[in-house]
């Protein structure tokens, strides 16, 4: 289609560029509030405590989460992705307390929905942290995981939020099979309603580290690596079939993670599927953008920048840090 196009001087691409109303007539992407999830840290303890690796986010108390909750709701995000902080004494190597139908996630999602507020509640779905070691799966004597043990662990874990009134269970654990048996039981159970968000193609990354330390499982995970479960940075086909089993086992969603290092993922997940498709721009992302502005090495506008990239990638939506910041900016 090229052939016709005229050369330089009757074709000046420049032209549109011009002006700052004919680059946003023409703008092919555009990001709005719409496309924002924000995550939040809740802990058990009275006062909210900052995390050092995540400037400007922190752990949000119990007592304050309905208080929060209002406040990204004016705001006009769409949703909330919730990660619980639990105590140490609740820890164990099963992880019995995620599927504690009195447990932190169960108490706040059900505190939430009685408020009746207009934003959708995403639960994660994931044993590391619940457990003593800091894994996302029940540990075999020989260091292994066991998947099908794991799968009935997060299928109550997953029931219970159900149960509880969560919108979105979001399975975040990468063990084969657990999109199928969760949505199985929901079914069962009567909850046909309530929407599965798949971490379908969630990488064995180095970009988690901040967010482990926000949810209290790096120091019981140790040094100890989730690659025998998390995917292979090395690998993009890998991606599409994992995508596929999940759609195939009943997920409504499918999530890329991380976010910026994984676009090419984002978009064969995309142009392949055509499902909404959902991308985490983790914390170590977050952490690397929020320090360098603080030190005036980049600019403010590189978060936009980043957003965007992930958005023209593909993504229907975006879950980030920065989502309450963006919000703000784009009202």
């Amino acid at each position: 289609m090229f052939k016709a196009i005229k050369s330089f001087p009757e074709t000046r691409l420049r032209r549109l560029r011009k002006d700052d109303w004919s680059r946003r007539m023409v703008r092919q992407n555009n990001l709005t509030v719409n496309d924002l999830v924000y995550p939040i840290f809740v802990t058990e303890e009275q006062n909210g405590t900052k995390i050092e690796s995540m400037p400007g986010i922190e752990r949000i108390p119990e007592k304050r989460i309905l208080k929060e909750i209002e406040e990204i709701e004016l705001m006009g995000i769409p949703a909330v992705a919730i990660f619980p902080v639990i105590s140490k004494e609740k820890k164990t190597a099963l992880g019995e307390e995620s599927f504690n139908s009195n447990g932190l996630i169960q108490r706040i999602v059900r505190e939430i929905k009685r408020k009746e507020f207009n934003i959708g509640i995403i639960t994660d779905v994931a044993l590391d942290p619940y457990t003593n070691h800091g894994q996302d799966g029940i540990l075999e004597d020989n260091g292994t995981i066991d998947n099908d043990g794991t799968l009935e662990v997060l299928t109550k874990q997953a029931l219970s939020h159900a149960e509880a009134g969560a919108d979105v269970i979001a399975p975040s654990d990468m063990m084969d099979g657990r999109i199928g048996v969760i949505r199985t039981e929901l079914e069962k159970k009567g909850f046909k309603n309530t929407k599965i968000l798949a971490y379908s193609a969630k990488y064995a990354s180095s970009f988690y580290g901040p967010f482990r330390d926000a949810v209290g499982s790096k120091s019981s995970l140790a040094g100890g690596s989730k690659e025998q479960y998390q995917m292979d940075p090395s690998n993009s086909d890998e991606a599409i079939h994992e995508v596929f089993l999940d759609i195939q086992e009943g997920a409504d969603m499918v999530m890329i993670k991380p976010g910026i290092p994984y676009l090419d993922i984002i978009y064969r997940i995309k142009q392949e599927f055509q499902i909404p498709t959902f991308a985490y721009q983790v914390s170590g992302e977050y952490s690397m953008l929020k320090g360098a502005i603080d030190k005036g090495w980049l600019p403010k506008k590189a978060i936009n920048e980043s957003l965007i990239a992930i958005k023209r990638s593909g993504a229907d939506g975006i879950l980030t840090y920065f989502a309450k910041e963006i919000a703000q900016d784009l009202r």
